[in-house]
């Protein structure tokens, strides 16, 4: 069974490097997880040295420089670098997409693994919790957290995000542990006498995770297109260069001919969405057992 689940891997390996839009969209991923982390380190350096960084301090009269040699990607308003900014938004926009999928997909795979393998009863007040949550406007749940929870309005946003985006997931997986659980090899395992919980994450959730890598890569740039229109609208992170923000500012002085701000923090987004979107696709192509026979 190792060895299958190896091949199955490795399979899916292969057949993801054989398409070369996915492999361009994995190398913007690594790109981008790579200015995250430098980003992280930066900004904890400089928290730890109790200092204010570069990126956050003002200089009226390099304001509104255009691209050069010096500043890459101009300045803005406040003299500040735009490159500089741009990467701790990076930071930010990882922080709120791993957080957000560490609530989220730990709650929408033990639901619907629940649901899916005990039925009856469980499986009626599970499908009833989700179709609740999903029956909330989600930007209207996120803002109603994002105003009453403090920390800048970041802890608000992992909270409002992560509560109200596992249903898809949830629905997922209580799907998949509904057509495993008929399986040989699940009842082998209950002949056997193991227990419900180590067949559902021993035997059972191994088998379906492919679903929840593919949904991690495509719900990771929702959480972070959420997060920057929340930042945009002034409900989210305060006092930090995110996206939302950036963009929010730029705004003011694009029809000034001052276009580089808006220019370059869109590009990000877009190619950041694009990315993950994109790769997400590839994945579920290339981890679909239907292709493995």
């Amino acid at each position: 069974m190792s060895e299958k689940g190896k091949s199955l891997w490795g399979d899916a390996w292969l057949r993801l490097k054989r398409n070369r839009l996915a492999m361009v969209c994995l190398g913007l991923v690594v790109l981008f997880t790579a200015l995250a982390l430098y980003g992280e380190v930066v900004y904890r350096y400089h928290d730890w040295k109790d200092i204010s960084p570069a990126y956050q301090k003002t200089n009226l009269d390099l304001a509104y420089q255009a691209p050069s040699s010096e500043h890459w990607m101009g300045t803005d308003g406040l003299g500040r670098d735009v490159m500089a900014r741009l990467i701790q938004g990076v930071r930010i926009a990882y922080k709120v997409g791993i957080i957000t999928s560490l609530i989220a997909i730990p709650i929408g795979v033990i639901l619907g693994c629940l649901a899916g393998f005990f039925g009856g009863k469980v499986d009626d007040f599970i499908v009833w919790l989700y179709s609740t949550f999903a029956s909330m406007p989600g930007l209207l749940f996120i803002l109603a957290i994002a105003m009453v929870v403090p920390d800048n309005g970041l802890l608000g946003i992992y909270l409002g995000i992560g509560l109200t985006t596992w249903v898809g997931l949830c629905r997922l997986v209580r799907g998949e542990v509904i057509k495993h659980k008929e399986q040989t090899y699940v009842q082998a395992a209950k002949a056997l006498g193991l227990g419900s919980g180590r067949i559902i994450f021993k035997h059972i959730l191994p088998n379906i995770s492919h679903v929840i890598i593919v949904t991690f890569s495509l719900r990771f740039p929702a959480a972070v297109g959420t997060e920057v229109i929340m930042s945009f609208l002034g409900i989210g992170v305060q006092g930090e260069p995110s996206w939302g923000l950036m963009i929010d500012s730029a705004r003011m002085r694009l029809w000034q001919g001052m276009w580089w701000e808006m220019t370059f923090v869109t590009l990000a987004v877009f190619l950041l969405v694009l990315a993950f979107n994109l790769l997400g696709d590839a994945l579920r192509d290339a981890l679909d057992p239907r292709l493995n026979d």
